[in-house]
C-alpha cells in the first residue's frame, strides 16, 4: 500500500532548500522527480537513505561539482519527488525507476555513492546491469537486515502504520516538536547543527514524505544482499562511521568478507550521518577513491626543486 498524501510544496517547504539553484523537476518512469544537477566531468550519482532527501548531501555538492557532473535525486516518495507505483518502493523497483531517470537525463554514472539504503539500491542496480560504475562507495550502507527487536519494528511497524491512513499525519504532527527530531538524530550516533536538524524537521512534518519513507521500509528486503555481493564485479568501498547507531558497523565486516576486493574504511567518532557531520572528510575520501579507480586523473606531484 502507498500513502497518497500531498507532496511537500516546493514554493513553501522548499523555498530556501539547500542548492535550490541546481534543482530541476523531471518526468521519468511515470512520475515527477526532484533532482539536483551541478558541475562538469565524470558523472557521480549520489543516493540518500530512507527518510532523507537531497539536503543530506548539501555540503558535498559544491566541492564535488568542481570535479564531477553531480546527480542527486530525491528517491521515490521522498522529499519533492512524487509518490510512485507501489512496485517502485521495492529494492529492484527503486533500481528500475532510477535507471529510467538516468536515461531521461542522458547520463551514465562513472562513480556512485549511496548512504544507508541508497547504497543497497546502487549495489542492486550494478548487479542488475542497470549501471556500470568504476566503484561503489557505501557510506554506512544498510546492506543487512536489522537484527532483533529493531528489525521486527522496521519490518512490521511500517506495514501497520501504512494500514492506518491517519498514521503518517500523526507521525508528522509529532515531528513538529523539535525535541523529537533532535532525539531521533541523536539516536543515529550523529550530531548535526541547527540547520541540519531544521531540514529534517521540515521533511518529517510532511505526511507525504513520512508516508513515502514508511512505504519504502514496508517493502524493503535486503536478506539476499550478503550473498549477492559475492557476485559483484565492481569495486566496493565500505565507509563506516564508528559510532553508527542505526546500522551496526559489524555488518560491514560481513559484507567485506563476501564481496570480492571490497575495502573497509572506518571514520572515527562519526555516526550514521557521517557525511553530514564531516562532509570535508567524505569529500576528500571520495576524491581519493576516484583517482585510485581511474575516474579522475592522478594529481600531479609538486615539481622537485633542483639541487644547488
Amino acid at each position: 500500500m502507498v500513502y497518497w498524501a500531498r507532496r511537500p510544496d516546493w514554493e513553501t517547504v522548499g523555498q530556501d532548500w539547500p542548492n535550490r539553484e541546481h534543482s530541476r523537476f523531471v518526468i521519468a518512469h511515470g512520475f515527477r522527480w526532484h533532482v539536483q544537477l551541478a558541475g562538469r566531468g565524470p558523472v557521480l550519482l549520489m543516493l540518500h537513505g530512507t527518510g532523507a532527501s537531497t539536503h543530506s548531501f548539501r555540503d558535498l555538492l559544491a566541492p564535488l561539482a568542481g570535479h564531477f557532473t553531480v546527480v542527486m535525486p530525491d528517491l521515490p516518495g521522498h522529499g519533492f519527488t512524487a509518490n510512485p507505483p507501489a512496485s517502485s518502493f521495492t529494492l529492484p523497483g527503486m533500481g528500475r525507476s532510477l535507471t529510467a531517470l538516468l536515461k531521461e537525463l542522458h547520463l551514465s554514472p562513472d562513480l556512485v555513492l549511496g548512504h544507508s539504503a541508497g547504497a543497497a539500491i546502487l549495489i542492486r542496480m550494478t548487479l542488475d546491469r542497470h549501471i556500470a560504475p568504476k566503484a561503489i562507495v557505501s557510506v554506512n550502507g544498510a546492506l543487512m537486515p536489522f537484527k532483533g527487536a529493531q528489525g521486527h519494528w522496521y519490518s512490521g511497524a511500517a506495514k501497520l502504520f501504512l494500514a492506518n491512513p491517519l498514521m503518517p499525519r500523526i507521525l508528522a504532527w509529532r515531528a513538529a516538536d523539535r525535541r523529537q527530531v533532535a532525539d531521533l538524530i541523536q539516536g543515529t550516533g550523529s550530531t548535526l547543527d541547527e540547520l541540519g536538524l531544521d531540514l529534517y524537521r521540515r521533511l518529517f512534518r510532511e505526511p507525504g514524505h513520512v508516508g513515502g519513507a514508511l512505504s519504502m521500509m514496508a517493502n524493503w528486503d535486503v536478506r539476499a544482499m550478503r550473498d549477492l555481493v559475492a557476485h559483484l564485479d565492481t569495486h566496493l568501498e565500505l565507509v563506516v562511521g564508528e559510532r553508527d547507531g542505526t546500522v551496526s558497523p559489524a555488518d560491514a565486516d560481513m559484507i567485506v568478507a563476501r564481496a570480492p576486493g571490497a575495502r573497509l574504511r572506518v571514520l572515527p567518532g562519526l555516526g550514521h550521518l557521517a557525511h553530514e557531520e564531516r562532509p570535508d572528510m567524505v569529500s576528500d575520501l571520495l576524491l581519493e577513491i576516484a583517482r585510485e579507480r581511474g575516474v579522475l586523473p592522478q594529481e600531479t606531484p609538486p615539481a622537485m626543486r633542483a639541487d644547488g
